[in-house]
């Protein structure tokens, strides 16, 4: 059985000096590096524009509410 399945398929195509092979590297080499930098990204906390400026809106919110709650005497 196994001596008949290397002879039917021919496994040199996969190997790193044959097009395919050379291929599966780079394929392989692009997804590791965005892996890389998924991980990256995640760990740096990076915050888009969009959410700072709901985080700075939801600020002055709670400090005008708590502003209302708690007015200034003169």
């Amino acid at each position: 059985m196994i001596i008949s399945l290397n002879t039917s398929l021919d496994l040199k195509i996969f190997s790193p000096t044959e097009p395919i092979g050379i291929f599966i590297i780079f394929v392989g080499l692009i997804f590791t590096g965005m892996i890389f930098y998924i991980i990256y990204a995640v760990s740096t906390n990076k915050e888009s524009l969009e959410d700072k400026k709901i985080r700075n809106k939801k600020e002055y919110l709670q400090k005008e509410r708590i502003g209302k709650l708690f007015p200034k005497k003169k």
